[in-house]
C-alpha cells in the first residue's frame, strides 16, 4: 500500500493551498482517510478525516472553517483545501487510510492509533 501525498509548498499567511493523497494497492472505499499534522518539536496531531462515502467529516477545532476534506472513490484520492493559512499551520502533513470504513461515526478518526496505513508527507510552510 502507498499513500502518496502532493500539493505542499511555501505561502503567504491568508493563502491557501489543495493537497492531494493518492492511494495505490488500497480498496479505498473500505477506509475512512484522514490528514493529520506534525511541527516540528511537536507531536503530531489531527487535522481532518471522512467517512468512506464522503458522507461525514470530522475537524480539528484548530482548522474548522478553514480547512476541507473530500475524497474521490474512483480516483482512490483524498483532498484537503486549506484557506486562510496561518503560521501556526506551518507542518509536514500526512494523509492516512483509518482500519475501517464507517459513515456514522467519526470520533475515533481523531486519534493516529486507529490508522494502519500513512503516507510520507508534504510540507507546508505559511509565512507571516
Amino acid at each position: 500500500v502507498q499513500l502518496q501525498a502532493s500539493g505542499g509548498g511555501l505561502v503567504q499567511a491568508g493563502g491557501s493551498l489543495r493537497l492531494s493523497c493518492a492511494a495505490s494497492s488500497l480498496t479505498f472505499s473500505l477506509h475512512n482517510m484522514g490528514w493529520f499534522r506534525q511541527a516540528p518539536g511537536k507531536e503530531r496531531e489531527f487535522v481532518a478525516a471522512i467517512g468512506w462515502s464522503g458522507g461525514i467529516t470530522r475537524y480539528a477545532d484548530s482548522v474548522k472553517g478553514r480547512v476541507t476534506i473530500s475524497r474521490d472513490n474512483a480516483k482512490s484520492t483524498v483532498y484537503l483545501q486549506m484557506n486562510s493559512l496561518k503560521p501556526e499551520d506551518t507542518a509536514n502533513y500526512y494523509c492516512a487510510a483509518f482500519i475501517r470504513a464507517s459513515d456514522k461515526d467519526l470520533s475515533a478518526s481523531s486519534y493516529s492509533r486507529g490508522y494502519k496505513y500513512w503516507g510520507q508527507g508534504t510540507q507546508v510552510t505559511v509565512s507571516s
